[in-house]
């Protein structure tokens, strides 16, 4: 008995040696990217009332914290200046000790939304990605690029961590990177020369609901905040469900230190009336930034392409309401900036909600941060849009705004359409006007029709699969728009 008991005083002091080790989030690990100059948040757990002490390669301050009541700790480090030095940080309590290595610093950035975003590099069954080979092979230049990728997972609750590891780019690894987050990686480390981490947190399918809080939920929408109540509406789909994908799948990352957020979701809100996609988008920004308490990071984000929504019906107007929200979003969030990509389909994609050309999502999205974050003032990022109209005629003069001087194509201009007081619309001519009046030239591109002789509206590409081929200096192409509100 004598003995029993021994084993059991010591059997349970080795339980409470390894409840006291210091233990990790998953997103805190070897090869991970911090992001460079700044005061980087790392945090765990430990047992109540312990301290733990953070020691980095970089330098010689050793911060300290004492575990609070429920076992968390976090602190704030000083990040180097980005490069490619393998950095180490160790973690300690006064029982044991724990370092991660192949760290490096650079700039970090969120791969957010729904299936375009989490496509990856190697495509989805029936759905590739054009270009692989060629990626795979060249991956092995951008080994400063590394990602990580969150388990999509519904949970009731938020979650503090999720099971994951980050990853270094190279042949054998590329095909698993989110194909946009990894074109935009590779350009950034192309242009910048500094490593590039990312973070990707997404589900395909999911609706800008879906990462709300439960708070917000039940403020600003109807959607159900009760798991059961939640699984019952979306009984079909989970992957539209409310709440429980930002609980899941978003929440283990927030008390990460990144640079800005990149964003590829609406799909699933075609057809939500009104402006209430762009007002719920503007609240899902101002959530994620008060949550990373950051500041105003940056929200980029894509237009959703061209598809054929409403049962294969190529000419309904669905998305293209839709694409309008989110071009409504863009003027109401701050430090944000949308990217168009209504050129880049296929004519034959039209049931295809996976277009295979990422990389020019991923590079728009690069230009983007290029220019507003990081100095490059040359880099053009802006697609034209709309910005008045005047009736000439038995045509329209339709100015456009952020074209940097040039509407392209010279000639064969496609895309528009024109309509009388009867709202009928017709495919239009298109071709570039300039005028000489008041001192100064009216350049435009004039519409008309010959079925139209008294024209009050036009379109440019406001059906849910219609490819214009209006593009600017920068060879953007133009947003999808309409000057009518029927």
């Amino acid at each position: 008995m004598k003995k029993l008991c021994i084993f059991a005083l010591a059997l349970l002091a080795v339980c409470l040696g390894a409840d006291a080790k210091v233990r990790l989030p998953h997103l805190i690990g070897d090869n991970m990217v911090i992001q460079q100059l700044t005061d980087v948040r790392l945090w765990g757990w430990d047992t109540p009332g312990k301290t733990v002490k953070v020691t980095t390669s970089w330098s010689q301050e050793v911060k300290t914290v004492k575990t609070s009541k429920d076992g968390r700790w976090l602190v704030t480090v000083k990040s180097p200046r980005a490069s490619y030095e393998a950095l180490s940080i160790s973690f300690s309590d006064d029982e044991s000790a724990t370092t991660i290595s192949g760290v490096l610093s650079g700039e970090v950035w969120v791969c957010a939304g729904q299936s375009n975003m989490e496509m990856p590099v190697k495509g989805f069954w029936q759905c590739p990605v054009e270009g692989y080979n060629d990626w795979v092979v060249e991956s092995a230049q951008h080994r400063g690029v590394h990602s990580v990728k969150v388990p999509s997972t519904m949970r009731s609750e938020p979650q503090e961590d999720a099971d994951c590891q980050w990853r270094v780019c190279s042949p054998q690894t590329v095909a698993e990177f989110s194909a946009t987050g990894y074109f935009f990686a590779r350009l950034m480390h192309q242009a910048l020369d500094v490593p590039i981490g990312l973070i990707e947190a997404n589900k395909g399918g999911s609706r800008v609901e879906s990462w709300l809080t439960k708070e917000n939920l039940k403020r600003y929408t109807d959607d159900p905040t009760d798991s059961v109540e939640i699984a019952r509406k979306w009984d079909k789909y989970d992957y539209h469900r409310s709440l429980l994908w930002g609980n899941g799948t978003f929440n283990p990352i927030l008390n990460y230190t990144v640079k800005g957020i990149l964003y590829y979701q609406g799909c699933s809100n075609v057809g939500d009336p009104g402006d209430q996609y762009s007002q719920r988008l503007k609240l899902l920004v101002e959530q994620w930034r008060q949550q990373f308490g950051l500041g105003e990071i940056p929200f980029y984000f894509v237009q959703i392409a061209p598809y054929a929504y409403d049962g294969d019906d190529v000419n309904a107007i669905s998305g293209a309401l839709l694409r309008e929200q989110q071009y409504k979003a863009a003027q109401i969030i701050p430090n944000s900036s949308l990217v168009c990509i209504n050129d880049l389909v296929y004519p034959y994609e039209f049931t295809q909600i996976h277009p295979t050309q990422k990389r020019q999502v991923g590079e728009r999205l690069a230009y983007t941060a290029l220019n507003r974050d990081y100095g490059f003032s040359q880099v053009l990022y802006k697609s034209s849009s709309y910005k008045d109209m005047k009736v000439d005629g038995d045509g329209v003069l339709i100015h456009l705004q952020d074209n940097y001087h040039t509407d392209a194509p010279f000639e064969d201009i496609q895309g528009f359409e024109v309509a009388g007081e009867d709202r009928v619309f017709h495919p239009a001519k298109a071709r570039h006007f300039w005028r000489e009046g008041g001192g100064y030239w009216d350049e435009a591109i004039r519409v008309s029709s010959p079925e139209v002789r008294n024209p009050v509206a036009v379109r440019y590409c406001f059906r849910n699969f219609q490819l214009g081929n209006v593009k600017n200096a920068a060879n953007l192409p133009l947003f999808p728009f309409r000057t009518d509100n029927w």
